[in-house]
C-alpha cells in the first residue's frame, strides 16, 4: 500500500491476535541507521514492534516480516515500512497506523 515511511512509537494492530481478538501495539526497534527522516531511522522489514495481547495483557515482540512492505524503497535489502501497509505476520495481518515520520515524504509504489 503506498504511504508514507514510519518510525519510532509508530501504533500497529494484529488482526486476529495471538488469542483471537486483535492485538495493539508500537514499533520499539528499527533494525538499521542508515535512512533517516527528521533524524529517526525509518522502519524495514526486521523491526521490531512490542504487541499486548488483548486478553492477558501480556507484552510479546513481533518481527515485521518483508512480505507486504514495499519493493521500490530499499536499505540493504529490506523494504520500507508504510503507514497503512497490510502486512501478513504471525497469526494475521499487521496493520501499520501512524503516525508518519516524514508527513513531506511518500512511497507511492505497491507492496
Amino acid at each position: 500500500m503506498p504511504g508514507m515511511p514510519v518510525s519510532y512509537g509508530c501504533a500497529v494492530v494484529l488482526t486476529p491476535g495471538a488469542a483471537g481478538p486483535p492485538d495493539s501495539g508500537f514499533i520499539t526497534t528499527i533494525t538499521q541507521t542508515t535512512l533517516t527522516a527528521g533524524g529517526m531511522p525509518l522502519a524495514v522489514a526486521g523491526s521490531l514492534c512490542t504487541m499486548v495481547n488483548s486478553l492477558s495483557g501480556v507484552p510479546y515482540p513481533l518481527p515485521i516480516p518483508p512480505m507486504g512492505v514495499s519493493t521500490a524503497v530499499t536499505v540493504n535489502g529490506m523494504g520500507l515500512v508504510r503507514m497503512m501497509d497490510r502486512i501478513p505476520a504471525g497469526p494475521g495481518v499487521l496493520l501499520i497506523l501512524g503516525p508518519p515520520a516524514a508527513p513531506f515524504v511518500t512511497d507511492s509504489t505497491p507492496p
